[in-house]
């Protein structure tokens, strides 16, 4: 019997192991909320899943102020919009004004810059275009020149573009330049 016991037991303690770090893991995440800064629009969506993966994730590290930073990259079509870690963002053709219109299965896809103060600007950013709407979370979403900021799933590194131009959830997305516009 006692050899029974410590067959089983060396898969039991395994199994509890992964089931304490899955729960340590999982009481990481938080949300906060903020005021909007420049953009003063509300909006109805969530996030639902991180910049590279389907776990929810702060998408970039926290400037000195508490927001977070966008700054400009060098990639293949020419200069963009990146967080500090050269993740790069996208605009969505189908947000009216400053409201997200991506939410559920298009934030999973389509995961939102968020900030939990106001976003700073890297070199070559113009301060004057960053602001934030609230979306449906209460999470604040960093905008720039009124568009709604968010990573592509598909991305799985700094400087790629993989989702440039890809038609999904009823219309394309697209980089941004430093003059906030899209770059097609």
């Amino acid at each position: 019997m006692t050899a029974m016991l410590r067959q089983h037991r060396t898969p039991f303690l395994s199994l509890l192991s992964l089931a304490a770090v899955a729960v340590t893991v999982a009481g990481c995440g938080s949300s906060s909320s903020t005021t909007s800064t420049h953009s003063p629009a509300s909006s109805s969506s969530s996030s639902a899943a991180g910049p590279y993966g389907s776990a929810p994730a702060t998408p970039t590290p926290a400037a000195a102020s508490g927001g977070t930073a966008v700054s400009l990259a060098t990639s293949k079509l020419g200069k963009i919009l990146a967080d500090s870690k050269g993740r790069t963002l996208y605009l969505f053709v189908a947000d009216a004004g400053t409201s997200s219109t991506c939410s559920g299965a298009c934030a999973a896809a389509w995961p939102p810059l968020t900030t939990k103060g106001n976003p700073v600007g890297g070199s070559g950013v113009k301060a004057s275009l960053l602001g934030t709407t609230k979306r449906g979370d209460g999470t604040s979403e960093v905008t720039y020149a009124g568009h709604p900021l968010y990573y592509y799933a598909g991305d799985t590194g700094p400087g790629q573009t993989t989702g440039q131009a890809l038609p999904q959830f009823g219309a394309p997305w697209y980089v941004v330049g430093a003059d906030g516009k899209a770059i097609k």
